[in-house]
């Protein structure tokens, strides 16, 4: 028992400190997915949408926090119930996002390990036996010496992880995991190998035959079948490939300018996926650089998924001298943890990422 539970101890303690570490390097990123649990037809509580990104932190930072506690062996009381608390929780929350398919990746490991929502919920079924293992043998749980130094340890610990968190959110992830990082060809990610799989579906077709309802499934083909046709149900049958990039795109009034801009020799992108939710003071930034840019023969052109209305009020208020095209909404959260935010690209390929307060590090060659 003590050898199982001195494995289960540095096991989960060695989870949450990465797993805690991995959100604390894009707490934005996390707060995007808490939004998505707490939206409607997930669990309805919108009124927690406004406030997701504080609970992001809160919840990151108390992960790392009960790794270095259980590590140290400091409050064991307190650490085990909280660890219980937390991993019984999250495993209902795992269970109903998997079983309802409601959230297709829990984010627990942010970008850097993507799960799918089953296997979420198989390692918090194991992280939950580990630390029942925890709290049944928790005798065995010496604290490390000297105690003494616990609480300054546990204290410094927290304050890194703020001093990290305020760093981040100021400026962009130290670590970039996503499909968009630095020195992606976005024209590239974007492809389809030959011979890649394809998605396989069935078709759940429900008719009214003489009063009866009757279900007939396909691949795809409308059924033959007498009857008044009611409704149809697509069930994913089997998962296809899906390219690391495959939702974005560069239109306007309908038409799409992706490919000509992604062959431009210096473009430079200002993502602000919703322009009613920009930081007011970024655009003082944007528009000196962007001036800047445009003088020195640079193509500059705005991202968002907001209304022509919102545009147009907001090319106004800033008095921006470039044009705003549209993509979708998650692809710019994808892009950059800024908004507004700055993305340098050559020919398709991202060469820097800027948070609007480090526009003024933007290396504009002549």
């Amino acid at each position: 028992m003590k050898i199982l539970v001195t494995f289960s101890r540095i096991f989960v303690a060695a989870l949450f400190l990465f797993s805690g570490f991995i959100k604390l390097n894009d707490p934005v990123g996390f707060s995007y997915k808490l939004q998505e649990y707490f939206s409607e037809g997930v669990l309805n509580l919108e009124f927690l949408i406004p406030f997701a990104l504080l609970i992001a932190i809160f919840l990151v930072i108390f992960e790392v926090i009960l790794g270095i506690t259980l590590l140290l062996g400091y409050l064991p009381k307190f650490t085990l119930w909280s660890l219980l608390l937390m991993i019984v929780f999250f495993t209902f929350l795992t269970f109903y996002s998997a079983y309802f398919n409601k959230v297709t990746d829990c984010g627990c490991f942010g970008d850097a390990l993507p799960l799918t929502p089953w296997e979420s919920f198989t390692k918090d079924v194991i992280l939950l036996i580990l630390i029942l293992v925890l709290f049944f043998g928790r005798q065995y749980i010496k604290p490390i010496h000297p105690e003494a130094t616990h609480k300054w340890i546990v204290f410094a610990s927290f304050t890194l992880c703020l001093g990290f968190a305020y760093y981040v959110l100021m400026h962009l992830p130290a670590f970039d995991f996503r499909a968009y990082k630095i020195g992606t060809n976005i024209q590239e990610g974007m492809v389809v190998p030959e011979g890649a799989p394809k998605a396989e579906f069935a078709y759940h077709w429900k008719f009214n035959v003489n009063g009866e309802e009757k279900i007939i499934t396909t691949s795809g083909d409308y059924p033959k079948t007498e009857g008044k046709f009611i409704t149809v149900e697509t069930e994913t049958v089997k998962e296809g490939y899906e390219p690391p990039i495959h939702d974005f795109a560069i239109e306007k009034d309908g038409a799409d300018f992706t490919d000509e801009f992604l062959q431009k020799e210096n473009l430079i992108l200002i993502i602000t996926y919703n322009l009613s939710k920009s930081e007011v003071e970024g655009f003082n930034a944007v528009k000196e650089i962007t001036d800047k840019a445009i003088s020195q023969g640079y193509d500059v052109i705005g991202l968002t998924a907001s209304t022509p209305n919102d545009i147009s009020r907001v090319k106004v208020q800033n008095d921006l001298n470039f044009d705003f095209y549209t993509t979708d909404e998650t692809a710019l959260k994808t892009i950059l943890r800024s908004n507004p935010g700055i993305v340098k690209v050559k020919k398709g390929t991202i060469v820097d990422k800027l948070h609007w307060n480090d526009a003024e590090d933007l290396n504009l060659e002549k």
